[in-house]
């Protein structure tokens, strides 16, 4: 059920924090297996279901960021007649852009001169080649593109994703403005092409990069990464959802279908399902469905609005974002306190709930101090 405000006519779906909630954890998870295994202690991420919550996790909030962008921007055009698209980069901006750069600049100055936040991997002579290219790519928020063409200081890594969804919003805002079906088959075809330049242009005048003298492989792996089909999952839901398909949403709202749509997730989720090339879009339908019912359907079957799970949902990007550094520390942590003395059960209950405590605590803190005010000001420019 969406629910206006009759004040400021403001946009609320119930779950949504809850999505988050989920899909932060999943990444939260998967990443504590991997940096098991960088440092080399006993782990599980060789298997199918933690290797693929980490991905999945990410799709998930990518379909969920599509679904809630397309609405809001809908929404807008439906009450104000058009789409203020300055007002949305700088909402966008002042949302992901400070968080993003903190980051940035902590994983290639700072957590690189402290002990606890380094991984066994050292990174001191990584970090001393290309310092100024790769630095300049995440410094114009093309951290997906660094990530192909030279990699990424590891506590960053994460940083790619920001890279797609700031791409995928630079092309939406002017699809859903004025829609049409050759507009996005120009647009789409347009930021194609014009990728497949860009890296070609890069090579050649820089050059020197991780995959030399194969461009088309650059821009294949940048598409692969890329996702838009995913978002776009979630942006036909919201258009589902705004523009009242009231036929095709009774037959997705029933009771029986979302259990059966639900049962063949897990299904596929537990033995592994996996489509050869389409996989993550695949799985993107299921989360467009679990969306689309968890935030507009009264009779879903699925109820997230718990006051701490709705939290932790709000404060999901600092966890997303900060969880690689805090999963690092706390494996030092426990390995300088009792060396290798304890097995691996006590280890792991150990390093699962101090991973969580301190990511959280520090995502807390984040969200409290640094990001409210930038959220703050970001209301100024926002009309739902």
């Amino acid at each position: 059920m969406i629910l206006l405000s009759k004040v400021s006519t403001s946009v609320y779906f119930p779950n949504l924090n809850g999505v988050r909630f989920i899909a932060a954890f999943s990444v939260l998870i998967h990443h504590i297996e991997q940096v098991k295994e960088v440092f080399k202690v006993p782990n599980f991420y060789d298997n199918h279901l933690i290797k693929s919550m980490g991905k999945l996790g990410v799709d998930l909030f990518f379909v969920l960021s599509g679904f809630l962008i397309t609405y809001l921007l809908l929404h807008e055009k439906g009450r104000f007649g058009f789409i203020n698209t300055r007002n949305f980069y700088i909402r966008r901006i002042l949302r992901i852009w400070p968080l993003y750069f903190l980051i940035v600049l902590l994983s290639f100055f700072v957590f690189p001169q402290i002990s606890l936040f380094v991984p066994p991997n050292n990174e001191a002579s990584f970090m001393t080649q290309n310092v100024f290219r790769r630095l300049s790519l995440f410094l114009l928020v093309l951290p997906n593109i660094g990530f192909i063409l030279y990699n990424a200081p590891y506590l960053a890594a994460q940083t790619w994703s920001i890279g797609v969804e700031e791409q995928f919003y630079y092309l939406w805002p002017w699809i859903v403005k004025d829609f049409s079906w050759k507009r996005l088959i120009i647009t789409v075809f347009i930021f194609c092409f014009g990728t497949f330049a860009v890296f070609y242009i890069y090579y050649h005048w820089v050059g020197h990069t991780q995959y030399a003298n194969n461009v088309p492989e650059i821009t294949r792996f940048f598409f692969s990464q890329f996702r838009i089909i995913t978002l776009m999952t979630g942006g036909l839901c919201a258009a589902l959802v705004y523009y009242k398909k009231e036929n095709l949403l009774r037959q997705l709202y029933r009771k029986d279908v979302q259990w059966a749509v639900y049962a063949v997730l897990a299904i596929c989720l537990i033995t592994g399902v996996h489509v050869s090339s389409l996989n993550l879009e695949f799985y993107g339908l299921f989360f467009g469905y679990f969306i689309l019912n968890v935030s507009s359907n009264p009779a879903s079957i699925v109820n997230l609005e718990y006051n701490w799970i709705s939290y932790l949902g709000k404060i999901s990007y600092g966890i997303y974002i900060y969880q690689t550094a805090f999963i690092v520390a706390s494996v030092h942590l426990i390995q300088w306190t009792f060396g290798d003395s304890l097995s691996t059960l006590t280890f792991n209950l150990l390093l699962y709930p101090l991973s969580a405590l301190l990511t959280i605590g520090v995502s807390a803190l984040s969200y409290r101090y640094f990001e409210t005010p930038f959220l703050t000001f970001k209301n100024r420019f926002s009309k739902h």
